[in-house]
């Protein structure tokens, strides 16, 4: 029936709830459209083979007509090869007490790993997303650990932050979250990301008027608002006790279809990509937050847009914190010798 052949999905910690969320779209049509067959490609450790055995079975229970093919495996050569796009999810969490060093080393080891699987058995166009956390250094890791694959094929998901931003401005102004658009999140997927809703809009009736020009002088924006972004996660944790899958999955999915169906004019999503050189004074060779338009598969960061000194210090913040976990990344890996 379908004249295409199917997308090659590699999901990581497939049986966590993020991944459980987010299958569902990734099989269905919702992301890569509604012609394009899928075969999903489900990895975790040994021991949740079995979980992600129930998962298999649930996912062909729903009969989902583009699903093609559920492979279920804890093995690179079979979760890697020939991948079309790998949604890097698993990572090891960060729990309560544990020293962020100690939670930086145990990831840079898993996503040197996976960026060399990438290398060896992917495809060379494969479209590679990181999300789990530190998604912005841990992405850098695995681009830097598949040098046949091209840089501009990595990103990490910081589009979640984005659309937290826009969900809170869209409460606050009693509108729909659809009507805000192009807010940017600059830097870090961390407490050092700066929201900048200086170039936001938002659709009041038929008119596109300019955020700032709604809300007018307001230091809610430039505090208490953007301490709130911040903490969010922690703050739904407490409300729900659950790790907020629901969000990370809508964020990954949007993503996702952005790099397939591209952007629409005049609109840009945030998304964690290669730093390049005088883009915005950030240092080179980061996986750095952007505003970016996508077209054809490609992204561009949007260039020219006006950063007054005050963001230019905070985007210098965010960068310096990226910069000081490369580091520390490059030096786990030297005395790990991998």
């Amino acid at each position: 029936m379908f004249q295409a052949d199917p997308l090659k999905v590699l999901v990581t910690g497939a049986a966590g709830q993020i991944a459980y969320t987010l299958l569902y779209s990734l099989a269905n049509g919702e992301v890569f459209g509604k012609e394009q067959p899928v075969a999903l490609v489900l990895m975790d450790i040994p021991s949740m083979m079995g979980v992600l055995g129930g998962v298999a079975m649930e996912l062909q229970d729903c009969a989902l007509e583009l699903l093609q093919e559920v492979t279920v495996t804890d093995r690179d050569e079979v979760a890697f090869r020939d991948a079309d796009v790998a949604v890097l999810v698993g990572a090891m969490p960060r729990v309560e007490g544990m020293e962020s060093s100690n939670h930086l080393k145990a990831n840079v080891r898993l996503f040197r790993s996976q960026g060399q699987a990438l290398d060896t058995y992917a495809k060379k166009t494969v479209k590679v997303l990181v999300v789990g956390s530190p998604a912005n250094t841990s992405c850098l890791i695995a681009m830097t650990s598949a040098p046949s694959i091209p840089r501009e094929n990595f990103s990490c998901l910081t589009l979640l932050d984005q659309k937290r931003v826009q969900a809170q401005l869209a409460l606050t102004l009693g509108t729909d979250a659809g009507a805000v658009r192009n807010v940017i999140i600059w830097g870090n997927h961390s407490a050092t990301q700066y929201p900048d809703i200086s170039h936001a809009t938002v659709t009041r009736g038929s008119h596109i008027v300019g955020l700032r020009q709604v809300m007018g002088d307001n230091g809610w924006l430039g505090g208490d608002f953007i301490s709130s972004i911040r903490e969010r996660v922690a703050a739904v944790t407490r409300a729900g006790k659950l790790s907020g899958a629901m969000p990370v999955a809508s964020a990954v999915c949007e993503h996702l279809r952005a790099l397939w169906s591209g952007t629409q004019e005049g609109e840009w999503i945030s998304m964690g990509v290669t730093s390049n050189r005088n883009c915005y004074g950030v240092p080179e060779q980061l996986i750095y937050s952007f505003p970016v338009t996508v077209q054809n598969g490609s992204w561009q960061i949007v260039r020219g847009l006006n950063v007054s000194e005050f963001l230019q210090q905070r985007m210098a913040v965010t960068a310096q914190e990226l910069l000081e976990e490369r580091e520390s990344a490059l030096r786990v890996l030297a005395k790990s010798h991998l």
